[in-house]
C-alpha cells in the first residue's frame, strides 16, 4: 500500500515534448530496430530498457457539475529547458487530459496550496485481502500524521486521483475490479469511454504513472515488485521496476518482496537509472537493503539515508535538475513485527517451489506464493504486512512533509557556473497561502541589568550600566506569522512586511529564511526611493529581575513608508483563506489592508499590537474605506486584550461609528434590555462592572468575533451569530447564548459569550513577549484548516503557556500541538 506525500506546483501544465538544448532525447542515441536492449551484465538478464516514457508534470483536475474541468496549462519561463519526453507519435495535451483524470478538490487545492499530501494506492484494498476498513484506516493515519490522503484508482473507469473510501468499498464488492498496471489503465479507461465501466486497483506501476501525472512526488506502499528467481530465463520482471526507470516519483517501501531475486532487482534497477536507498533506521556503516517481512536481506543497499529530510533534499534535487527517472527509498519493517530470517527463507523455499510445480508464473506467481506464505506462517505474516504498511505511511507522510518545507522555504533555482537557470520553472515558487500575515518585523534587543554590587537591582541613569544585551526577531506580525508557521504543516504561511537597507535588515531577513518565512513580500527599501527608511528596532532595558524600567521604539517604517503595490501584490498573489493585519500601520493602511483582503473574498483578523495603536481601525472615518457592518463586516476577527478593547471601544465611540444606522440595525436585532445579570452569569461581576461584555456587544456589528484576553483569567469569546449558525441548535451551547434575535430576522440569530479558563497556571514565567501573538498564531491556523474559534481556543491558549515557558518570543516547541489541533479543526 502506498502512502505517499503530494507536493503539487502552484500552476499545473502538461508538456510531453521532446526535449531541447543539451537535454537528453530519445532521438540523441542510435536506434535498433524495435525497443532497444541494454545487456545487464551483473543480473544475466537482457531486457527491454526503454529511453523515454510518458511524462507529464502536475496537472490538476475536478469534477465540477458532472464534467472534468482542468486549468489552463501554464507556460514556461524563458530559460526552460527540461522538457518532457514522450514516445507517443501524437503527444497528448491539456485539452485531452482534462476528459480523462479526475483529481479530488481536496487534492487540487492541496496541489495549488503545495501542501502535503499522501498517495494511496488501490490494489492493496481490492485485492490485499486485509478488510474493507484499511482505506478508511490508511485514511486516518495519513491526516494524524499532517497529510492529505489521496488514494488512486479507476473508479468506473475513469482515472482518480482522491478517490473516497466509498468508492474503494464499491470496488472491493465488485468482483469483476482488476489490477490496473501501466499496461492496463488505456484498456480501462477506453472501455468506460466506450459505455463500459470497469473498476480497477492500480498497483505500483499503475499509481506512479497517475500520481505522476497529477503532480504527486512522494509515493508510498508496502513492497515492490521485482525479478522473479529464475528471470534471467523466464524475463519475469515487475512492471514496478521499469516505471521507476521512466517515471520521477518517489518511492517508499519495504524493500521487496523476500521470495524475489533481491540482487538481481537491485542490478536492474541500477542499470534503468533509479536512485536507491534505505533508512538507516537507527543503524550504522552498511545497511541492508530489507527483504519486506526482514530488515535485513544479505544484500547490501547501495547508499543509505539518515532522515526524512535527507531525501526530500534528494526528491527536490532530482526534480531541479530534470532527472526523469523514479527513486526508491527503502524502508525496513520495525524490528518488533519482523519475521526471523531463517523461518521466512524456509517458508519462501517452500512457497516458491510449489508455486513452480503447480505452473503459477506471471501475474498469478505473487498471489499464489503469498497466500502460502500466509498459510505456512501463520499470523505472522499478515501482521508484519499490516506494520509494515503503517510504518511506510508514517515515513512518506514526513518525507512529503520536509519536501513541502523546502519547496516553500527555498524556492530558488538551480544556477549554472553563468548565472543562468538550467531551470526556471514558475511552477517551483509557490507563493498561495492559507494565511497572510501583515505586520511588523523588528529587532528586538533586550538590556537585563547586572548588578556588580549587593542590593543594587536597577540601572542607574546618567551612566553606563552592566548589562546582559541579547538580540532577536520580533515584531507583532512576524511573532503571529511564525506561530501560525510552527503549529500546523497543514497552514501555509506568507509573512508581508518591510525591511531598511541596513545591518538590522540583513539580521532580519536571514533570520526569516532560516524559519521558513522568507518570501517575495518582505521588501527591502533602498534608500533613493525611500529615504530615511530603517528596519524596525526595539530595545528594552530591564531592571535586575527582567521588569522593564524603560523600552525605546523605532516603528516608522510602518507607518511612514507603506506601499500600496505591496499590499495589492501580495493579496492578490496568495489570495488567502485568512488575513492578519497588525496595528503597526497607519490608520489608513489599516483600512486599506483590510478593504484589499476583502476584494479577494479573504478573512480578516486583526491584532491591535498596544492600547494606542488598537485605535487605528476606528480611525476618523473621512477619506478613507469605510469598515463594513454584519452580515457584511469587513475584519471577521479581532484579539485585544481589555485595555486595547476599551480603547477601540472609545474610538468608535468618538469618531461616529456608533451612530450610524447599519450598527443600530445589528444593535437592535439583539433585543436586548437589562442584560447585567446575563453579563454577571456569563463572565464574572470584575469584568461586567468594567464594562468589557458591554464593550465587545457594541463593537460585534464591525468586528463579528471579539476575542478578549484576560491574562491569567483565560479568554472571553463574544461571537455573533448569523440566523443558520449550528451553535443556536446545540444544546451544549445553550448556556452561553447571551441573546436570541428574533425569528424572523434575516441575518441575526444572536450572542455567543463563553469564558475559557487558562489552560494552565504558569508559576515560572520566563518571558510574557508574544504570548499574545502566540496565541493568534495558533488561532488562525487552526482557522485556516476550517476549525470554528469556540473549538480552538483551548488548543491556542496551550500554545501561549508554551511562549511563557521560553525566552523566545515564539516557543519554538509550537509543533507538539499539531494533532490537537488538527483534530480541534477537524470538530463541527
Amino acid at each position: 500500500m502506498f502512502a505517499c506525500h503530494l507536493v503539487f506546483l502552484e500552476k499545473p501544465r502538461l508538456n510531453l515534448q521532446q526535449p531541447t538544448g543539451d537535454a537528453f532525447s530519445a532521438s540523441s542515441v542510435p536506434r535498433t530496430k524495435g525497443r532497444d536492449r541494454i545487456t545487464m551484465k551483473a543480473a544475466g538478464l537482457a531486457v527491454p530498457l526503454r529511453r523515454s516514457g510518458l511524462s507529464a508534470a502536475p496537472t490538476r483536475c475536478r469534477f465540477l457539475s458532472s464534467q472534468l474541468v482542468a486549468p489552463a496549462s501554464a507556460s514556461h519561463g524563458p530559460h526552460s529547458r527540461c522538457q518532457r519526453r514522450s514516445l507517443a507519435s501524437a503527444p497528448p495535451n491539456s485539452a485531452a487530459l482534462r476528459d480523462l483524470l479526475r483529481v479530488s478538490d481536496e487534492v487540487a487545492d492541496a496541489v495549488r496550496l503545495n501542501k502535503p499530501v499522501v498517495a494511496l494506492e488501490s490494489t492493496i484494498y481490492t485485492h490485499g485481502a486485509l478488510g474493507k476498513d484499511l482505506a478508511r484506516e490508511h485514511d486516518d493515519l495519513v491526516r494524524s500524521h499532517g497529510g492529505i490522503p489521496a488514494i488512486i484508482a479507476i473508479v468506473d473507469g475513469v482515472p482518480t486521483v482522491g478517490a473516497t473510501t466509498q468508492d474503494i468499498i464499491r470496488m472491493i464488492e465488485d468482483k469483476d475490479t482488476t489490477k490496473a498496471s501501466r499496461r492496463d489503465i488505456s484498456y480501462l479507461v477506453g472501455m468506460g469511454l466506450a459505455g463500459r465501466k470497469i473498476h480497477g486497483g492500480t498497483t505500483i506501476s499503475g499509481t506512479m504513472l497517475l500520481a505522476r501525472l497529477a503532480g504527486i512526488r512522494v509515493f508510498g506502499t508496502g513492497g515492490l515488485g521485482g525479478v522473479h528467481r529464475g528471470g534471467e530465463s523466464s524475463m519475469d520482471v515487475s512492471a514496478d521496476l521499469t516505471e521507476l526507470g521512466r517515471t520521477r516519483v518517489a518511492v517508499i517501501s519495504s524493500g521487496c518482496k523476500g521470495f524475489l531475486d533481491i540482487p538481481r532487482t537491485l542490478e536492474y534497477l541500477e542499470t534503468q537509472g533509479c536512485l536507491v536507498s534505505t533508512f538507516a533506521d537507527g543503524r550504522t556503516g552498511k545497511i541492508d537493503f530489507p527483504a519486506f517481512w526482514a530488515r535485513d536481506s544479505g544484500t547490501k543497499s547501495p547508499s543509505v539515508v539518515y532522515t526524512e529530510k535527507e531525501a526530500a533534499a534528494m526528491i527536490l534535487a532530482q526534480e531541479r535538475l530534470g532527472i526523469e527517472s523514479g527513486m526508491l527509498f527503502a524502508n525496513p519493517i520495525p524490528e518488533e513485527f519482523g519475521v526471523p530470517s531463517e523461518e521466512m527463507s524456509a517458508a519462501i523455499e517452500l512457497a516458491v517451489r510449489e508455486a513452480i510445480e503447480k505452473g503459477f508464473t506471471g501475474s498469478k506467481n505473487t498471489p499464489y506464493v503469498l497466500q502460502r506464505l500466509k498459510e505456512i506462517t501463520g499470523e505472522k505474516a499478515v501482521t508484519a504486512n499490516k506494520a509494515l504498511v503503517t510504518s511506510n505511511i508514517i515515513r512518506a507522510t514526513d518525507v512529503s512533509v520536509e519536501l513541502s518545507r523546502l519547496l516553500t522555504s527555498n524556492a530558488k533555482p538551480v544556477m549554472s557556473s553563468s548565472n543562468e537557470p538550467v531551470i526556471s520553472d514558475p511552477t517551483v515558487v509557490q507563493s498561495k497561502a492559507d494565511i497572510l500575515v501583515a505586520g511588523a518585523v523588528a529587532v528586538d534587543l533586550s538590556c537585563d541589568f547586572t548588578s556588580t554590587r549587593a542590593g543594587e537591582t536597577s540601572p542607574q541613569p546618567h551612566t553606563s550600566n552592566p548589562a546582559r544585551i541579547s538580540q532577536s526577531i520580533g515584531g507583532v506580525g512576524h511573532n503571529v506569522a511564525l506561530a501560525a508557521h510552527l503549529a500546523s504543516k497543514q497552514a501555509h504561511v506568507q509573512f508581508c512586511s518591510m525591511v531598511g537597507d541596513d545591518v538590522a535588515g540583513s539580521t532580519v531577513l536571514s533570520s526569516l529564511e532560516a524559519v521558513g518565512l522568507g518570501g517575495s513580500f518582505v521588501r527591502k527599501l533602498d534608500q533613493q526611493t525611500h529615504p530615511g527608511s530603517r528596519t524596525a528596532q526595539y530595545v528594552a532595558v530591564n531592571d535586575g529581575s527582567r521588569n522593564l524600567v524603560m523600552a525605546m521604539a523605532d516603528m516608522g517604517i510602518f507607518t511612514q513608508h507603506a506601499s500600496e503595490e505591496l499590499r495589492e501584490a501580495a493579496v492578490a498573489a496568495t489570495t488567502p483563506k485568512w488575513t492578519v493585519v497588525d496595528g503597526n500601520w497607519a490608520s489608513k493602511d489599516i483600512k486599506a489592508w483590510v478593504k484589499t483582503a476583502k476584494d479577494h473574498d479573504s478573512k480578516v483578523a486583526f491584532e491591535p499590537v498596544s492600547v494606542e495603536k488598537s485605535k487605528g481601525l476606528f480611525g476618523p472615518q473621512r477619506g478613507v474605506p469605510s469598515l463594513g457592518v454584519f452580515p457584511n463586516a469587513s475584519v471577521d476577527l479581532a484579539s485585544p486584550n481589555t485595555y486595547e478593547l476599551a480603547a477601540m471601544y472609545m474610538a468608535a465611540k468618538e469618531n461616529g461609528y456608533l451612530e450610524l444606522g447599519d450598527w443600530f440595525d445589528v444593535i437592535d436585532a439583539f433585543g436586548m434590555t437589562g442584560a447585567r445579570e446575563r453579563f454577571v452569569r456569563l463572565t464574572t461581576p470584575a469584568l461586567t462592572d468594567a464594562g468589557v461584555p458591554v464593550q465587545c456587544v457594541n463593537l460585534l456589528p464591525y468586528i463579528p468575533t471579539l476575542i478578549t484576553k484576560l491574562g491569567a483569567d483565560g479568554v472571553l469569546l463574544t461571537k455573533l451569530l448569523g440566523r443558520d449558525d449550528p451553535l443556536l441548535r446545540d444544546r451544549d451551547a445553550e448556556e452561553f447564548l447571551l441573546t436570541r434575535a428574533a425569528p424572523n430576522h434575516p441575518a441575526v440569530g444572536g450572542i455567543y459569550m463563553r469564558m475559557f479558563p487558562a489552560a494552565e497556571t504558569v508559576q515560572d514565567i520566563v518571558s510574557v513577549n508574544g504570548v499574545g501573538d502566540t496565541f493568534l498564531g495558533v488561532l488562525i491556523s487552526g482557522l485556516a484548516q476550517g476549525g470554528r474559534v469556540e473549538n480552538l481556543v483551548d488548543v491556542a491558549q496551550r500554545g501561549a503557556v508554551l511562549t511563557l515557558k521560553s525566552a523566545e518570543s515564539v516557543s519554538p516547541q509550537l509543533g507538539q500541538l499539531e494533532r490537537d489541533l488538527a483534530r480541534a479543526a477537524a470538530r463541527r
